[in-house]
């Protein structure tokens, strides 16, 4: 059967929407083979339709979790939730986000549900589901707006120690910003350059004293399968 790479004609000419092909995803990713393999290594598709590139980057991830923790239930568990919180993706049209989020959770609760079997949690499959509702968007990246106007935000997600999940949300206009605000370079200067006492969208990291963003919003360690606790 052959591969659909568009929806319709009126798609295409309001909003130049063609899929690419499974033989360039792969290729295209077989140039990044190694970050592809990295669990934690992210990825962000600014046009992810529905999720060509992002599915294949998850089958990569989730193939490197298997072979090191297939024996392992928890530890296959924690490890394919943090390759899950490592994709993120932005389309402007609402039906391709919505299947892009619905591919990925039925990539994952598949291989999920053969390699723990009977230890699969529901509890963490609505986790993920939750990371993909958090991490796959309805917007513009060209405006770096959502649907509703709002600036895009991220969740950064970390698995800091043991079962314990860390989550920090951005503004992606501050992360893809490579010149952060004057006052912070200002600080950065000055021997007495304090990060507590920096506004804006930016800080200064107290070891390195270079500007990095500021997280909107901070999140308490939870349980990585109750990250959907904190809405």
């Amino acid at each position: 059967m052959a591969e659909q790479q568009v929806k319709s004609r009126q798609r295409v000419v309001e909003h130049g929407e063609v899929f690419t092909a499974e033989r360039e995803v792969k290729a295209m990713c077989d140039l990044v083979k190694q970050e592809t393999e990295r669990i934690e290594s992210r990825f962000l598709e600014p046009a992810c339709g529905n999720g060509n590139f992002l599915a294949e980057v998850l089958n990569r991830k989730l193939a490197v979790v298997k072979s090191r923790y297939s024996k392992s239930p928890f530890d296959y568990e924690r490890y394919s939730v943090l390759a899950v919180t490592s994709l993120y993706g932005v389309d402007i049209m609402p039906d391709n986000a919505a299947e892009c989020r619905h591919r990925l959770f039925d990539i994952w609760n598949k291989e999920y549900s053969a390699n723990v079997k009977d230890q699969a949690s529901e509890q963490c499959r609505e986790a993920v589901r939750f990371i993909f509702r958090k991490n796959i968007l309805c917007g513009d990246a060209l405006t770096m707006l959502q649907a509703d106007g709002s600036p895009i935000v991220f969740a950064e997600w970390s698995l800091v120690s043991g079962n314990q999940m860390k989550r920090r949300d951005f503004r992606l206009d501050v992360l893809l910003n490579e010149n952060p605000d004057d006052q912070l370079y200002e600080a950065q200067m000055s021997l007495f350059g304090d990060s507590a006492n920096s506004e804006g969208n930016w800080t200064i990291d107290p070891e390195t004293h270079n500007p990095v963003p500021k997280p909107i919003r901070e999140y308490p360690l939870t349980d990585y399968r109750r990250v959907q606790d904190y809405e």
